[in-house]
């Protein structure tokens, strides 16, 4: 039989308070997160769905994800007064868009999106406008379409400030919009090129 030694048999005292401590360190944490996020979310869905009954008005129709089906009761669609879904997961929303189905000019597929993605393990918003350029054909896959990307707002969960996204979004749906109006695509890709970063082009 293994004798036991004064103080030695309590190393697992020491370990579970350690880890208690770890525990409440990191539920407290993800708890504070899912509550930014809830707030970001609820004000970005909010924003999405005001831009998009502006469009409505003007007969250009966009797809928003999450569908307003999912997270809204209605009183009187689409412009009357609406409630939240009890059911609807604010804090679990990771994608929010708003696409164009616009048929002429190109323009289906363009979109206003917004991401969660982890860097170095902490939460961060993307705000981006992805569109199409055009079509190429590659002899070996046929035609394809030729997005880009441009970067409109990137930075911690724990750092986002609304104010500064309103700012963006104000300019980036006012030229949209504009170009609508005056059926000229052009005025929003040049006002995209000349203000913002391109970050990715890819094919599909």
């Amino acid at each position: 039989m293994v004798a036991k030694k004064k103080g030695k048999d309590d190393w697992f005292e020491s370990l579970d308070r350690e880890l208690e401590e770890s525990t409440k360190e990191i539920i407290e944490s993800f708890g504070e997160q899912n509550t930014q996020k809830l707030e970001v979310n609820r004000s970005l869905i909010e924003d999405f769905w005001k831009i998009w009954k502006r469009f409505n008005k003007i007969n250009v129709h966009f797809t928003l994800e999450p569908s307003y089906t999912a997270f809204a009761q209605f009183d009187e669609f689409p412009y009357g007064e609406w409630k939240w879904r009890s059911s609807f997961n604010i804090a679990g929303v990771n994608r929010i868009e708003l696409v164009d189905r616009t048929q002429d000019q190109g323009r289906i597929g363009d979109a206003l999106r917004v991401s969660y993605y982890a860097e170095n393990k902490r939460p961060s918003v993307r705000i981006d406008f992805q569109y199409c350029e055009g079509e190429h054909y590659y002899k070996y896959s046929g035609w394809k379409r030729i997005y880009s990307q441009h970067l409109l707002y990137d930075e911690p969960l724990e750092k986002v400030d609304m104010g500064d996204v309103h700012g963006v979004f104000k300019d980036v749906v006012k030229t949209w919009y504009e170009s609508h109006l005056k059926r000229n695509r052009s005025i929003l890709l040049n006002y995209l090129k000349s203000k913002y970063p391109s970050v990715e082009t890819f094919t599909q």
